[in-house]
């Protein structure tokens, strides 16, 4: 198994403010791919589909990182800080809701020893 980490980040704009926000993240892609151990980092956006109708926030980032340390090394680099600072912490950011999530590909107790 691997120790990649997913990372799924859902951002709700403000109203009217979506494209704002969408071009925004965006922005953050380039220096984030050359990050040590990013294996994908793409800022996406909720399209409907008869065959996916579940419920999301519309904008959503698609991220895989090598490992644990390099996610939180990504989280506390200046760029991202000051991007939850302006377009989510601030009363006139772009961001009404965020909820970011990472996820294993490996199950629980995987290496612990067969009893």
């Amino acid at each position: 198994m691997s120790k990649k980490v997913y990372c799924i980040a859902q951002f709700l704009p403000k109203p009217g403010q979506e494209q704002a926000l969408f071009a925004v993240l965006q922005g953050l892609e380039p220096n984030t791919l050359r990050e040590d151990g990013c294996l994908q980092y793409r800022v996406t956006r909720h399209i409907q589909s008869p065959f996916a109708e579940g419920e999301s926030f519309p904008i959503v980032f698609n991220e895989i990182w090598q490992n644990m340390a390099c996610f939180e090394a990504h989280c506390q680099r200046a760029e991202i800080k000051a991007f939850f600072e302006r377009y989510c912490l601030a009363e006139d950011g772009l961001a009404a809701k965020w909820n970011v999530c990472v996820y294993s590909d490996e199950p629980a107790d995987y290496d612990a020893p067969a009893l």
